[in-house]
């Protein structure tokens, strides 16, 4: 089979092309043909070798996409061939709490990942794609949209009356956002660039705050809540935001940090302002399958689509990394693997 490895792991010029048997799928195992796949930040990272430890050169990358079922590994029920699924890339959580195990298996970073013809995954994790849903629609859940439905649905247990404050127009971000609408809550964005902002309001966004032109963004966003704050907020900012969300938080707000991003001298997070206001952090580190299984019918139900900036060939992957390392994009960038 055709597919990519990092090796090591220099730059965006260390992602290679190569040609690899075909596994085969072993006892309670599926191969998947591979037909689309998503993009993500950290793919970046990892050939920077910023994302932890190096990785083994001959890794295959991506953590998203959507395959079709072409072999059943002995033991396999609940899937037929022809099925689409995806799956969680933290394979082995499949419900309840979260657990350190599960960072051991992680496809496309301990385990090789969609960047390929073919993968091989363990069938429990798979969550099989309703046929009204388009490839387009499922290949970029497993991340981005796992991590903002955990955020907002899971942690943030949104209800219509909520607002939610999103930290720039990211990924996890622009998730957040549909996802809040799709539940009839007030969304807050923030940006850096009036058109990302433009793109926000299309998508439903009812209050927008370019953070460049308004650095006190956390000042307008309590104006823009007749001083009571939002109640979940996506902190995708990274340390230099923390403080600020905080700030911007209403009574009893749930705050779920998904960036680390260092900056040198960030505020401090004010730890007497989380008890006085009775705050909830919590850190979130993608979601179960049993999250991204509800995510998928929610996509179905409320018919949301993901906002694409853009789809390469496979032959174009090296092309579409540095598309999304260029950060000119707004959406998903796919790349497509096969009809």
């Amino acid at each position: 089979m055709k597919a990519y490895e990092i090796g090591p792991q220099t730059g965006l010029d260390s992602l290679h092309a190569v040609t690899r048997e075909t596994p085969k799928p072993g006892f309670g195992e599926v191969l998947l043909k591979t037909r689309l796949v998503a993009l993500n930040n950290r793919d970046i990272q990892v050939l920077e070798g910023r994302y932890g430890a190096k990785k083994a050169e001959n890794r295959i990358p991506v953590s998203e996409g959507v395959g079709e079922v072409v072999e059943l590994g002995e033991g396999v029920s609940g899937l037929a061939l022809g099925d689409r699924a995806v799956f969680a890339h933290f394979v082995n959580w499949i419900d309840g709490a979260f657990s350190l195990g599960h960072f051991g298996v992680d496809y496309g970073i301990t385990h090789d990942g969609w960047l390929a013809e073919y993968i091989r995954v363990p069938a429990a994790a798979l969550v099989k794609v309703p046929e009204s849903l388009s490839d387009e629609q499922v290949a970029p859940l497993a991340s981005s949209a796992l991590t903002a439905w955990h955020a907002v649905v899971e942690v943030g247990q949104i209800k219509a009356s909520d607002t939610v404050l999103a930290l720039g127009t990211g990924g996890v971000a622009i998730w957040a956002l549909q996802i809040a609408k799709a539940h009839g809550a007030r969304v807050i964005i923030t940006s850096s660039s009036d058109e990302k902002l433009e793109l926000a309001r299309k998508l439903g966004a009812d209050i927008t705050i370019n953070y460049r032109t308004n650095p006190d963004w956390e000042a307008e966003v309590m104006k823009a809540t007749g001083g009571a704050g939002a109640d979940i907020i996506v902190e995708t900012g990274g340390y230099d935001t923390h403080a600020k969300s905080i700030l911007a938080a209403a009574a009893n707000a749930r705050i779920s940090f998904i960036s680390v991003a260092p900056r040198e001298g960030a505020p401090a997070i004010n730890v007497g302002l989380v008890i006085y206001k009775n705050l909830v952090l919590k850190g979130i580190a993608e979601g179960s399958r049993a999250m991204l299984a509800r995510l998928v019918r929610t996509i179905e139900q409320q018919n949301i689509q993901p906002v694409i900036d853009s789809t390469f060939a496979f032959d174009e992957a090296p092309a579409a990394y540095a598309h999304l390392k260029s950060g000119s994009h707004v959406g998903k960038i796919l790349i497509r693997v096969s009809e």
